[in-house]
């Protein structure tokens, strides 16, 4: 899929949004992919993960064990990413605040993991989830995810493919433009 090709799945159902935004990483901008409304339809999840899993070099594809993906919003992804890859599909949570595998799931140890996020603006949460996967004995051998926002700022000290990579500004809490600091700021992450 090209990039035009992604956005306007974003667009046919109303995902790519305007005004002003918190992230989850805690950045401040104009725009806010709503991954949870393009893969609330099957089909188009379906598409999403396919041609995600088409943008995997053969060789790692060849040594996937197991999807990994955070939850809430690398959830959906994961799933259809296990699907295309005809693998397993687990997800983190982090009822505490630090992710964690639940509801009996459990990697074997040394376990190679393909993590799958939705969105990556700044890594962290990858970064985490990579942490988490590690401390549960498995290895994350590359990440893949519907949309890099990093502007390809993020090291998440494994090999990265996006889906599309966007360049829409973020900007810390300290350096918000006057204009976009003017509309009332709507937080739609998952991270409190």
């Amino acid at each position: 899929m090209t990039e035009d090709e992604v956005l306007s799945e974003f667009r046919a159902c109303g995902a790519l949004l305007e005004g002003h935004f918190k992230l989850s990483s805690g950045r401040h901008s104009a725009h806010y992919l709503q991954c949870a409304r393009v893969l609330m339809n099957p089909e188009r999840a379906g598409r999403l993960a396919l041609a995600l899993a088409q943008k995997l070099p053969r060789e790692i594809r060849s040594k996937i064990d197991v999807v990994v993906s955070p939850a809430m919003g690398g959830l959906i992804i994961g799933h259809e990413m296990g699907r295309a890859l005809g693998k397993d599909a687990m997800f983190l949570e982090r009822p505490d605040g630090v992710f964690h595998l639940r509801r009996g799931f459990a990697l074997a140890p040394g376990a190679k993991v393909l993590m799958v996020e939705d969105v990556v603006t700044t890594g962290l949460s990858s970064r985490e989830a990579i942490d988490a996967v590690g401390a549960e004995g498995g290895e994350v051998i590359a990440e893949v995810s519907l949309v890099d926002r990093s502007g390809g700022e993020a090291d998440l000290g494994v090999p990265f493919f996006p889906l599309v990579a966007l360049n829409f500004p973020t900007y810390a809490e300290d350096e918000v433009p006057a204009e976009l600091a003017a509309v009332p700021v709507t937080k739609p992450g998952s991270r409190s």
